[in-house]
């Protein structure tokens, strides 16, 4: 008995475990979107990140925010300032990161 408690004490671990790196839904998505651009509205008129605005950097999920980079969003980047921000905030991507239809140098 006390062998059937553990595997199924294991296998309720295992489900969690995958369950919490199955990354976020469609619906986490677009309010991690929306906390982003709340938070990170001034950086659009040229000011310096906020302490709000970098927290949501940090945490926000890739997949959530490199879909919607498309090719029209990124010609209105200026990619040398979104690589600083980003990395000022404490992020970091890999050197060549492809994120939406840009890539990070």
């Amino acid at each position: 008995m006390k062998n059937c408690w553990s595997l199924v004490i294991g296998l309720m671990l295992i489900m969690l475990l995958a369950m919490a790196s199955a990354g976020p839904s469609a619906r986490q998505c677009k309010t991690e979107r929306g906390l982003a651009l709340g938070a990170c509205k001034s950086v659009m008129y040229g000011r310096q990140p906020s302490s709000s605005c970098c927290k949501r950097i940090r945490v926000s999920h890739v997949e959530c925010i490199c879909p919607v980079l498309t090719p029209s969003v990124v010609a209105l980047i200026d990619i040398n300032s979104f690589v600083k921000l980003i990395g000022g905030c404490g992020r970091r991507f890999p050197h060549n990161f492809k994120c939406g239809s840009l890539t990070i140098p």
